[in-house]
């Protein structure tokens, strides 16, 4: 599902009630007093209600006779949907998202760096250099970073993993944000650099390993847990 691109009172609405649920004001079972929430809010019924129907189709909320209007479990959010990745990093921290973010470019990134060398066009070869040029620059790092990611999927000439950038672009912008300048955390561009030059070479054996390299130094990544004797 696309992100939403609601503006105006909607959006801002739909932006409030999102904040007080992944800011744990609102947990999983508790009701909604949808006349409490309009007066707060100072919005109008009609407002309200499109506000709720937004919530409602991303999974975040139910209504039910004689119930109301109340939180859904967690198990049942669309954590596919780019907007509840993004309102999960601005609430609370929870390096379990952060550990299960990682998981899963661990899965995918690198074979779709396989299939980048393989299968990249010159125009999406000058895509990935322009970003890893736009991030040596470090004038907006955060931003070039997800542009070499979102290239490096759609190099990848897969149009189901290229549906992937809605998780991945949500996900990476949210991680970016926590960890970017952290002490420790590793220059990104010699990293990114291995995974291009790979690509350029089509040399997919190479692209693959680089990118499982790009990701075992990437910052945010799981800890590795204590050894025991």
């Amino acid at each position: 599902m696309a992100a939403y691109s609601g503006r105006g009172l909607h959006g801002q609405t739909v932006e409030a009630i999102a904040s007080m649920i992944f800011g744990g004001e609102f947990r999983a079972g508790d009701s909604l007093d949808v006349n409490a929430l309009q007066e707060r809010l100072g919005v109008s019924s009609t407002a309200l209600r499109e506000a709720m129907k937004v919530l409602t189709a991303k999974g975040l909320i139910a209504a039910k006779p004689k119930l109301g209007t109340y939180v859904r479990p967690r198990a049942d959010w669309n954590l596919l949907d780019g907007d509840v990745i993004r309102w999960k990093f601005a609430g609370r921290p929870d390096p379990g998202f952060l550990r299960d973010l990682h998981e899963l470019r661990s899965i995918v990134e690198p074979q779709v760096a396989r299939l980048a060398a393989l299968r990249r066009t010159p125009e999406q070869l000058d895509a990935l250099r322009k970003a890893l040029d736009a991030m040596a620059s470090a004038a907006d790092p955060v931003a070039a970073d997800l542009d070499f990611h979102r290239a490096l999927l759609a190099a990848g000439d897969n149009e189901l993993l290229i549906r992937m950038e809605v998780v991945m672009g949500a996900g990476l912008a949210g991680r970016d944000r926590l960890v970017h300048g952290s002490s420790g955390s590793d220059d990104p561009v010699p990293s990114h650099l291995a995974v291009l030059t790979a690509i350029e070479r089509q040399d997919g054996e190479a692209a693959e390993a680089a990118m499982r390299d790009l990701l075992d130094r990437s910052p945010g990544r799981p800890s590795a847990p204590a050894a025991t004797s």
